[in-house]
């Protein structure tokens, strides 16, 4: 068994990955009968009441992985037009905590979001015009584009798709998580490369 604070990847019942939830939002699907079908490792056992009638206890046991109930067409549709949402955290997991400019690996601390094209030189703050970037090398950057100061990006910065999003939100990945939600993302998924420096 495995503490209380892993989390549970929530699927709709066609396969796709929706959510991380917790044991607990994960015990009401089940207890809902939202629970289409579950796979992966067992991850926990959770035992409710007696039942006055037959004296037998609840138990409930919860896969880190969950399929459940849910209008599948209608989440397609939402998931063809979805702009995840831009944070820090999910960006710098993106970039695998890499310096897009020096390289370098650092910790959360150490770095911070810079844009591509500068706000002041009508740049958006939008996934595809954010990168990773030590604080050094920010600062040097300042409010120019990488040609203006001299600076080689090393990679495109790129918008997550759903599950890689998904999996960009993950506190603590397990194995058969990470193997489930790496056959959702495309091909050629920069992510790919990226985890295998991990």
């Amino acid at each position: 068994m495995i503490g209380l604070s892993q989390q549970v990847l929530r699927t709709d019942a066609s396969g796709m990955p929706l959510e991380w939830v917790d044991y607990q939002a994960a015990v009401r699907l089940y207890h809902l009968g939202q629970v289409a079908y579950s796979c992966g490792s067992l991850l926990y056992r959770v035992h409710g009441g007696i039942n006055a009638r037959t004296g037998l206890r609840s138990r409930i046991e919860v896969n880190s992985i969950i399929a459940t109930y849910g209008n599948s067409r209608a989440l397609k549709r939402v998931r063809a037009h979805y702009t995840p949402p831009l944070n820090n955290p999910a960006l710098f997991k993106r970039d695998a905590h890499l310096c897009m400019y020096c390289g370098e690996h650092f910790p959360r601390a150490e770095l911070s979001r810079d844009h591509v094209t500068p706000i002041s030189l009508k740049g958006q703050d939008i996934w595809s015009n954010v990168v990773t970037a030590c604080k050094r090398c920010n600062n040097h950057k300042a409010g120019r584009t990488p040609e203006q100061a001299g600076m080689e990006l090393l990679a495109v910065p790129f918008m997550p798709t759903h599950a890689e999003y998904v999996y960009l939100q993950g506190k603590r990945v397990l194995a058969d998580q990470m193997e489930f939600l790496l056959a959702h993302f495309p091909r050629k998924s920069p992510l790919h490369a990226r985890l295998s420096l991990r």
